[in-house]
């Protein structure tokens, strides 16, 4: 394992987004960089994708576009459109447009939840060409060295309806991220909240009961990023048990029954 992140860590005179390396993410994503391919990052809902791309972005001091995918997210939204104003016809940039325009890491999260026609757009970014065609303003743009498109999606959540296609997924570098091994999960929270250690290891060992349950009695498990809301409560002041259930066991479920069946796993950890 390589050795953790420390912080604070700037570049810039900005500080990098805490991460905590895990494995050897930090380097794939630099070679990738370097090389100029497109990765794909996969993982569980709230288990660090997003930050990491924050971090990775800054620490290679590059700007970030994020755009946040949905079931009526188009390709136009990306590229950009025409608008009139002020009686003129105008042409608008969408994110994507604007980050090969200017460089940097344009990052996609969950990009199967966005239409078909998107994946259309973003095929000739993601081979050798590693252009931009917009065809409403007949320009082709080809992305500068500093340009790096990054998806990310839940593998979770994936149906017949919402998955990559072999044919998109194979023209994309993929790490596979998942939940941090305890002991580096409770050393997130310990930084990200300020909670004695003693608590972090707590809300993990918690974290990983109520994980045991997705696919039963809930539809996904305790994410870092609600441990680390729990976290930030409880050194905030919050009793313990009012956080979890605020940060924790209402996000997770609207049954009577699992909020009971998971309140009983609070006590049985924080007595």
């Amino acid at each position: 394992m390589n050795a953790p992140m420390t912080n604070p860590v700037t570049t810039g005179g900005q500080p990098i987004p805490y991460y905590r390396e895990i494995g050897r993410e930090c380097a794939v994503f630099e070679a990738a960089f370097r090389n100029r391919m497109p990765l794909l990052v996969k993982g569980p809902t709230g288990c660090g994708k997003t930050r990491f791309v924050a971090h990775m972005a800054a620490r290679l001091g590059i700007p970030l576009t994020t755009v946040s995918c949905h079931d009526d997210l188009t390709a136009s939204d990306l590229t950009g459109r025409w608008l009139i104003r002020g009686g003129e016809t105008i042409w608008q940039d969408g994110p994507l447009t604007r980050a090969v325009r200017s460089g940097g890491v344009c990052y996609l999260d969950e990009v199967v939840e966005a239409r078909k026609d998107v994946t259309v757009v973003l095929h000739p970014l993601t081979d050798d060409r590693r252009i931009l065609p917009l065809d409403r303003t007949g320009e082709t743009l080809a992305a500068p060295d500093d340009f790096m498109l990054v998806v990310s999606y839940n593998p979770g959540y994936q149906n017949i309806l919402k998955s990559l296609k072999p044919s998109t997924r194979q023209r994309f570098m993929a790490i596979e991220f998942d939940y941090p091994p305890a002991a580096v999960e409770a050393e997130v929270l310990v930084a990200e909240t300020g909670v004695s250690r003693n608590v972090a290891e707590r809300l993990v060992a918690l974290a990983g009961h109520i994980r045991k349950l997705k696919g039963r009695d809930l539809e996904e498990g305790a994410s870092t990023r609600l441990l680390v809301y729990a976290g930030a409560l409880i050194h905030a002041g919050m009793k313990i048990n009012d956080a979890i259930e605020v940060a924790l066991i209402e996000p997770l479920t609207d049954d009577p029954d699992v909020k009971r069946a998971l309140t009983d796993l609070v006590v049985a950890v924080f007595g």
